[in-house]
């Protein structure tokens, strides 16, 4: 029967890097079945090998023993009060379990692993929660779940919060896990019991794996699975993708998306708030993901629960996401036949999105004439236009002044062009300058 060694009852505070005195050992002395547990655990999670292999040749270890490594109470926060933060220390005490073979699979340490399993520990046990195996995914520990597989380990096996192995395969040195994983036969279309409802498939599209996404859709990954929200793994890549993340990490959220449309991902299809990628990819600023999922067909003025277009998702963002290139969303959306906010709703739009001028400027000149007056300085944040103040005084300097002939002439060719101005214009026999000018590229002044 297994048992669990509290280690406090050996000492007050056990810490990887703070050991309790443990007698000197006596080879003529058969030591208490504590003691021999306790060295058993400093030896795995040290990784010393010759410490490990003198103790379980020399006397009867249990290997399978169960550790409670860490008791101490808990913090609870309450809500904020007027006086600041505040909180309670919880009677409940937390704990948490592993046992040697989790410490070895976490901390990598495969020979210590081989050399416990070797003497009789078991793969499958959950310790804490969590199998060895599972521990060894968690820390893209390759030689340990290689290890831990051909001695018998369950690929499949769910941790007690619902989580099978490639679950955990989260990062992307993960990979060689994941396809130890697959080998041995993990599901890849395993549902996730931990209320998400997700498959693998789902997680690494999150995460932006498209390796990992690549390797799941090629042992056959169902594409359009979708979770207990709805969501599918297109739909999760692009709430996700962000580019402040940088542009490795946008490259390979992009590539993602790709595979996934490429094994048949439906471009179109919503989550329970029937927000679409689309929608998402929209409101974070991305605008490589948006020019694909538009070249894939995604319909650009499908609304969501709240009523909102993916424009509306854009500029709601705006301020936040100016940094990452915003305005070429709500350009691209524009040009491609997104339909516009109404004008009697424009003044409070545009002035929402006061700090990101560039999107100020595409929004109004998307209009053919929207009648301007003093009583607009009123509505824009003067931090605002004072940041800005070269473009503002070029918009408000418009009070009662109808706008150039150039601009009606855009107007007009843009109208004729309809949700094809994206594919005409740039055929157009005329210098790239006017082009630019017609697709709405910002100039940093109105005229």
């Amino acid at each position: 029967m297994l048992r669990t060694l509290r280690l406090e009852n050996l000492c007050p505070t056990v810490r990887l890097d703070r050991w309790p005195d443990l007698p000197e050992r006596d080879e003529h002395r058969l030591e208490e079945p504590e003691v021999r547990c306790m060295r058993l655990y400093q030896a795995v999670a040290l990784g010393d090998l010759l410490g490990l292999g003198r103790l379980l040749c020399k006397s009867y270890v249990d290997v399978d023993v169960f550790y409670s490594i860490s008791e101490e109470l808990k913090w609870q926060p309450m809500p904020e009060t007027p006086f600041g933060p505040s909180g309670l220390w919880s009677l409940e005490y937390k704990r948490e379990l592993t046992s040697p073979l989790c410490i070895a699979a976490a901390q990598g340490y495969s020979q210590c692993l081989q050399y416990l399993l070797e003497h009789g520990a078991r793969p499958n046990l959950l310790a804490g929660g969590r199998t060895a195996l599972h521990e060894a995914c968690v820390n893209s520990s390759t030689e340990c779940a290689e290890l831990l597989l051909e001695h018998g380990a369950n690929p499949n096996q769910l941790t007690e919060e619902g989580l099978a192995p490639l679950h955990l395969c989260k990062h992307a040195q993960s990979l060689r896990c994941a396809k130890l994983l697959v080998r041995y036969g993990a599901k890849v279309n395993t549902l996730s019991d931990d209320g998400e409802g997700e498959t693998p498939l789902h997680v690494a599209a999150r995460h932006g794996l498209h390796q990992h996404v690549q390797l799941y859709l090629r042992y056959g990954a169902q594409v359009n699975q979708q979770s207990s929200s709805e969501e599918t793994a297109l739909c999760a890549a692009c709430g996700e993708a962000c580019l402040d993340s940088g542009d490795e990490q946008e490259e390979s959220f992009l590539k993602v998306c790709r595979f996934l449309l490429d094994y048949g991902a439906d471009v179109n299809k919503v989550d329970n708030e029937r927000r679409s990628p689309l929608h998402r990819a929209a409101r974070n600023a991305q605008d490589c993901l948006v020019e694909l999922l538009i070249e894939r067909g995604a319909v650009i003025n499908a609304l969501d629960y709240n009523g909102c277009s993916p424009l509306s998702n854009a500029l709601q963002t705006a301020v936040v996401r100016h940094r990452c290139r915003s305005h070429t969303v709500v350009q691209m959306l524009l040009n491609h036949g997104s339909i516009k906010v109404w004008p009697g709703a424009l003044l409070k739009l545009l002035a929402s999105c006061a700090s990101a001028p560039k999107t100020v400027e595409i929004m109004f000149n998307s209009y053919d004439m929207v009648p301007v007056t003093y009583k607009w300085t009123e509505s824009f944040p003067e931090e605002a236009c004072q940041m800005h103040q070269t473009f503002y005084a070029s918009l408000f300097s418009l009070e009662n002044t109808a706008r150039s002939l150039q601009h009606h002439c855009r107007s007009v060719l843009r109208k004729h062009c309809g949700k094809d101005c994206h594919s005409i214009i740039p055929q157009l026999p005329i210098p790239k300058i006017l082009k630019n000018y017609l697709l709405l590229e910002p100039q940093g002044v109105i005229y």
